[in-house]
């Protein structure tokens, strides 16, 4: 469940790169020599697709072609989902495109390994082998020309990462209920094996650590004027009365790159999910923590992330501090639900 604020946000910013490149091709010298280059592992951080290190070392590759990176400039969203950045990879050096060859031989290779183990062993428990589930493993590269990464394979990856990136929060979501289920399963099951006066003190002990779990100071309402001008008191050792939003922004853009990325945004809300969550508590559940933590963040984005590009700059941000909802004074609804582990 834990993979946490490394998914989504770090897999989100290599793709932003996309949303940079022009599909007008350059003229490129593809004779001019570049140093040969040994793989090396990506140095972004972790997506948490399946296919997260040949993703990040294709993008790595790519930005280190000269005349590709000059295309790191303006297009958008919908010129990547149509195909139109797939075919700079024709202007990509032959030297790059020989590493890419051997990116997709390699993850070519791991999948035809990670197919048999799971052919194996859906077989050896007499379940049908579901081909066409273990097909969708190989969605983000064209598997019919396993020797060499060509157009097709750029299209297939950009348009992979980006809907299953998309759709990672919702996965989350579902894989924390799956949880929760099972965790409130194990209780009644524990609950079942017990005589009758260990229940009833088993019970007693759970409403009562329910009832602790539920008193905690106000939770402030995600990304309003309260919220983040206790991050800037508390955190940042700042007058309340000098909150200015764009240093504020500044400060907290950690990478500055001039914009909050997801990751930068969930850990604005620590001090709120600190006044509800304890890793020393034995009422406090961390995964219900960082289930609350993605609602804040998704409510911010729903609210701020204007362009829907899935990262906040200083302008969607400044403008947001404009709006009535920043003065938003209501408690923020905790809604993990409370169920002690056992």
């Amino acid at each position: 469940m834990v993979r946490g604020k490394a998914l989504a946000h770090c897999g989100l910013v290599l793709l932003s790169l996309w949303l940079c490149i022009q599909s007008v091709p350059i003229s490129v010298d593809k004779t001019k020599e570049i140093p040969h280059e040994e793989l090396e592992p990506p140095q972004s951080a972790d997506t948490g697709l399946h296919y997260d290190r040949y993703l990040r070392e294709v993008i790595e590759y790519l930005e280190k072609d000269p005349h590709f990176k000059e295309k790191l400039k303006n297009a958008n969203m919908d010129d990547i989902k149509l195909g139109k950045l797939s075919k700079e990879l024709d202007f990509v050096h032959h030297n790059f495109r020989t590493k890419l060859d051997e990116l997709k031989r390699e993850e070519m290779n791991r999948l035809r390994m990670l197919i048999k183990v799971k052919q194996d062993i859906q077989g050896g428990n007499g379940r049908t082998v579901d081909h066409h589930a273990l097909l969708k493993q190989f969605e983000h590269l064209n598997h019919l020309n396993p020797e060499t990464f060509e157009v097709e394979d750029l299209d297939r990856l950009i348009k992979s990462a980006t809907n299953d990136l998309e759709n990672y929060d919702k996965d989350r979501h579902d894989e924390f209920k799956r949880y929760e289920m099972m965790k409130e399963h194990d209780r009644r099951e524990r609950l079942k094996n017990m005589n009758e006066e260990d229940r009833k003190k088993e019970q007693q002990h759970y409403e009562e650590m329910r009832k602790k779990h539920a008193s905690h100071p106000k939770v402030n309402h995600p990304g309003s004027q309260d919220q983040l001008k206790e991050v800037w008191q508390e955190a940042d050792g700042m007058d309340p009365e000098d909150f200015d939003p764009k240093t504020f922004f500044k400060m907290h853009d950690s990478n500055g790159d001039g914009f909050f990325d997801e990751s930068e945004l969930e850990a604005l809300f620590t001090k709120e999910l600190e006044k509800v969550y304890n890793p020393e508590n034995e009422e406090d559940d961390m995964i219900e923590m960082e289930e609350e933590r993605l609602r804040m963040r998704e409510h911010v984005m729903n609210e701020v992330d204007t362009n829907k590009d899935r990262l906040v700059s200083m302008s969607e941000f400044i403008a947001a501090t404009k709006k009535q909802e920043f003065l938003e004074k209501d408690e923020w609804e905790v809604r993990a639900r409370f169920c002690r582990k056992v």
